[in-house]
């Protein structure tokens, strides 16, 4: 099981991901453009716990996050801008880069 934690400070912030015996399982960072606006840069997952669903479970928590707090992402990230195809769910609170 994946636990997520939001670390924010006044310009950027980061979620990480925990799981037993792994407590940095993988981070997604991002910088804050406004009040209204996160530029998603990184997502990373340690290569050795790769395909697990780290790095999705992470963009989740900041797409949930978004809507509940009423904020948009830009996706500057790689691993963001690829999975967008396949998550047109996410559209409503995604903004172009």
């Amino acid at each position: 099981m994946v636990e997520i934690t939001r670390e924010d400070s006044a310009t950027k912030g980061r979620y990480v991901a925990r799981m037993p015996g792994y407590p940095d399982a993988g981070e997604l960072t991002f910088s804050k453009a406004g009040t209204k606006t996160v530029i998603a840069d990184h997502t990373g997952v340690p290569e050795s716990l790769r395909g697990q669903g780290i790095a999705l479970a992470l963009v989740e928590r900041l797409v949930a996050d978004a809507r509940a707090q009423d904020f948009k992402i830009v996706p500057s990230c790689p691993y963001i801008r690829a999975q967008l195809p396949r998550h047109p769910a996410w559209a409503d609170v995604m903004q172009s880069s």
